[in-house]
């Protein structure tokens, strides 16, 4: 499956952005989805995820802190990344990906700035 990420952007401290990742086909629905972000110097790291079915979401607790939140349309093949009060430490290129079993699609990133 192909991924598309896109709605990245630049926002102040404390504003909001919707990222989505669009998959290229139906088999999208058999995929566990979510996003990593990689900030500048630093390696990529996780942020959140969901699987197939939509029932189980499991987020790195450092970042999302209750301010992200990840959902999915399967008949759309969508997954969207609501992100609120973002801060500087966000800015990042956020990547959608797309896992079944061991094998892991990426999208081509979207890059996210938050300035003071």
């Amino acid at each position: 499956v192909q991924l598309q990420a896109y709605g990245g952007g630049w926002v102040q401290a404390g504003g909001s952005l919707r990222l989505s990742c669009a998959a290229s086909d139906r088999t999208f629905g058999n995929y566990d989805i979510g996003w990593f972000r990689q900030a500048p110097g630093k390696e990529r790291e996780f942020v959140v995820g969901i699987d197939s079915s939509g029932g189980i979401i499991y987020y790195e607790e450092d970042i999302v802190e209750g301010r992200f939140t990840i959902s999915r349309d399967n008949a759309k093949n969508t997954v969207d990344l609501q992100m609120n009060s973002l801060e500087l430490e966000d800015t990042a290129v956020y990547y959608c990906y797309a896992r079944k079993v061991v094998s892991v699609n990426w999208g081509q990133g979207t890059q996210v700035t938050v300035s003071s």
